[in-house]
């Protein structure tokens, strides 16, 4: 008996010990995917090609190339296809000129 109570506080240090590698590991995983999605982010679209698509059926196509590559620098966003779409570039579709009008084509 006298055995089991001398190994008590071991057996305590041992599972704390444990307990914080645990810990320590997991910090150092969730540090791992916050740099994975930060290289998400940082990575730039080709703004000329994504202005390109989305003026193509512009009235006005230099108008919009220069308007459109002005949102598309701000928010690193263009919206898919020619016209609408906004909700996948919320950015962009906030953009507004002086008159209150959508900037962003």
């Amino acid at each position: 008996m006298a055995m089991l109570e001398a190994d008590r506080p071991v057996l305590a240090s041992f599972l704390v010990s444990v307990l914080l590698l645990t810990q320590l590991v997991e910090s150092d995983l969730q540090v791992i995917r916050t740099v994975e999605e930060d290289n998400l982010i940082l990575e730039k679209i080709d703004c000329d090609a994504a202005c390109e698509s989305r003026c193509q059926l512009s009235s006005r196509p230099h108008l919009c190339m220069r308007a459109c590559g002005t949102c598309c620098a701000r928010c690193d966003c263009v919206p898919p296809g020619t016209y609408g779409n906004y909700d996948a570039c919320p950015c962009y579709a906030n953009m507004t000129t002086h008159e209150g009008r959508h900037k962003c084509p």
